[in-house]
């Protein structure tokens, strides 16, 4: 696993400030936020790209495709992958954003209206384009396999890494190196979500009480950047090679609520078939889950849907028998980079027996009466876990691990 994260750039040290209740929001630093309603986000800080990536190369490249080559490069050396021994027609990549270069097509619009065509760099649109990570990514280690992206929103990781395991279980690779990137702190991807009222807006004085998600406060989620990348890998292929192995990818589902551009159906009906699917796809019963990372994003319809969905598929008497926390709360919403940091937290909980809080929960909602696992940790038996990932245009997405 690798990650670069508002907490952090290693999954160590992102996970031990998630176990402390740390929240890595704060004031937007980078550009001028003054002019927006809401001024908060979770920035990466105290991050060179040079540490990763050739300084002529990283000129090259959008702030998103920095953060996904050093979740690659880190990814690939905490898996110890020899690559020089390795077959590498046999490896494939498919790291995902949801937005993709936006800091490039801000500036180059920015210069276009100053000075004309003849400002446009000719690295405007390999900058730009969704799939250029995962190509890069391949190109840096020499990984010939099946390599592309997916854009899903806030769904975008969960899938790559559902498909990951897809095209491993159909044996057309033996490794995936998959995740997200995103990095869409500015003014374009501030202001548009700021106009659709999607933000929260009451804490900019206190950002890191501003995400709280089910709780009956929340006003909309903090924007958040980042990357997380996980090596895939066929069981028996990685205990051939004596791989360190945190968890077992056991099960995906994915569906979609056919219903609305942004919110998600009221009754929850396109998340709670994701996660059956998802349960049933691991050979599992619902009551073998014991812990849910929930898409948890603190606006007032996701987090109200979310658990309707969870009630669904668990029914009433086993869904408040559930830890479910939302990481959210503490990383802010890293949109086509979230479901990543999220496997990362449930890999980790599977290997210490131990789930992350959801903080800033104060006010109990009573259309979110499930137990959110309130501002503490908590040392819990994690045989399964899934993963919740919910995006605009009606895409769900869910993961389910286990412990090996």
């Amino acid at each position: 696993m690798g990650l670069v994260s508002p907490l952090g750039h290693s999954p160590e040290i992102f996970w031990s400030s998630l176990l402390a209740g740390q929240s890595g929001i704060g004031p937007i630093t980078r550009f001028d936020a003054s002019p927006y309603h809401a001024r908060i986000a979770g920035e990466i800080r105290d991050f060179n790209p040079e540490d990763y990536i050739p300084r002529r190369d990283a000129r090259r490249m959008d702030p998103f495709t920095h953060y996904g080559m050093a979740a690659a490069q880190m990814a690939i050396a905490d898996a110890g992958l020899a690559l020089d021994t390795m077959d590498r027609d046999r490896i494939g990549v498919l790291v995902g954003s949801g937005i993709g270069g936006l800091y490039i097509m801000q500036e180059q619009g920015q210069n276009f209206e100053r000075e004309g065509p003849k400002k446009f760099s000719p690295f405007m649109i390999p900058q730009m384009i969704t799939d250029i990570l995962s190509g890069y990514i391949a190109i840096e280690h020499g990984l010939q396999g099946p390599n592309f992206s997916i854009s899903s929103a806030c769904a975008t990781a969960a899938h790559s890494m559902g498909e990951s395991m897809r095209m491993i279980q159909s044996g057309d690779t033996d490794l995936m190196v998959a995740g997200g990137a995103e990095s869409a702190l500015n003014d374009l991807g501030l202001g548009g979500f700021d106009k659709m009222r999607a933000l929260s807006r009451k804490r900019n004085d206190d950002p890191q009480a501003a995400s709280r998600p089910f709780d009956s406060e929340r006003d909309g989620f903090v924007m958040a950047e980042g990357a997380s990348v996980l090596v895939l890998e066929e069981m028996e292929h990685a205990k051939a090679r004596g791989a360190k192995i945190y968890c077992e990818l056991a099960g995906y589902g994915r569906t979609c609520d056919a219903y609305h551009i942004t919110s998600p159906h009221e009754t929850g009906r396109g998340a709670a078939r994701a996660m059956i699917l998802a349960i049933e796809d691991a050979g599992l019963k619902p009551e073998q889950v014991q812990y849910i990372n929930a898409h948890g994003t603190s606006t007032l319809l996701n987090d109200r849907s979310e658990t309707l969905a969870i009630k669904k598929t668990f029914g009433e008497e086993q869904a408040y028998k559930l830890a479910i926390s939302s990481t959210k709360s503490m990383t802010g919403h890293a949109l086509g980079a979230a479901a990543a940091f999220e496997s990362v937290v449930c890999a980790l909980a599977l290997r210490d027996q131990v789930v992350p809080p959801t903080i800033n929960y104060e006010y109990p909602d009573p259309e979110c009466d499930l137990d959110v696992v309130p501002n503490q940790k908590r040392e819990l038996a994690v045989e399964a876990c899934l993963n919740n990932s919910l995006g605009f245009g009606g895409h769900n997405a869910c993961l389910c691990f286990r412990r090996v």
